[in-house]
């Protein structure tokens, strides 16, 4: 009994998180973001900064709305 509970809340995560997964396009913006996000993420450049700004691979910026 306990192993199908566990089972059925993992259920219920995984769906949780797959159904906003699943309104992007893609996982990666381009193949640089990809290669960027495997091997370079060490040694960053102004290129890949330039990159990643040109394509937007961090999203939408959403501004702070400090709490009254």
């Amino acid at each position: 009994m306990k192993k199908l509970l566990l089972l059925l809340v993992a259920a219920m995560l995984i769906a949780g998180c797959t159904s906003e997964f699943y309104k992007h396009p893609t996982l990666f913006g381009s193949n640089s973001h990809v290669a960027f996000s495997w091997w370079g993420y060490k040694n960053p450049t102004s290129e890949a900064a330039k990159m990643s700004a040109s394509e937007g691979w961090w999203g939408k910026e959403i501004p702070y709305v400090p709490a009254k």
